[in-house]
């Protein structure tokens, strides 16, 4: 009954900027930790950025500089902001929870292309 549900992907150009969010329902716990992962066709999951409940955030290296993770605790949300979008980013990304065990949301499609 755990949700996580996200938003906010599309089409956007290279060098555009697009920013997820992800909401959790079901639930009253928070999640120690929160994240995006993201899985392009024929590849493995990655992580994206995650944050753990103290804030302290991490990056994967291809999207350092350019991407940002908020959460907000206590609300059970997460938010990914895109910004100097490239081909290479173009997923389904993931949003991600942690409370003893894996929760995963459903996936938003992030194109860009021009």
């Amino acid at each position: 009954q755990v949700q996580l549900v996200e938003s906010g992907g599309g089409l956007v150009q290279p060098g555009g900027s697009l920013t997820l969010s992800c909401a959790a329902s079901g639930i009253i716990f928070r999640f120690d930790t929160m994240g995006w992962y993201r899985q392009a066709p024929g590849k493995q999951r990655e992580s994206v950025a995650v944050v753990v409940s103290s804030g302290t955030t991490t990056y994967a290296d291809s999207v350092k500089g350019r991407f940002t993770i908020s959460r907000d605790h206590a609300k059970n949300t997460v938010t990914l902001q895109m910004n100097s979008l490239k081909p290479e980013d173009t997923a389904v990304y993931f949003c991600y929870g942690w409370r003893g065990r894996n929760y995963w949301g459903q996936g938003t499609q992030v194109t860009v292309s021009s």
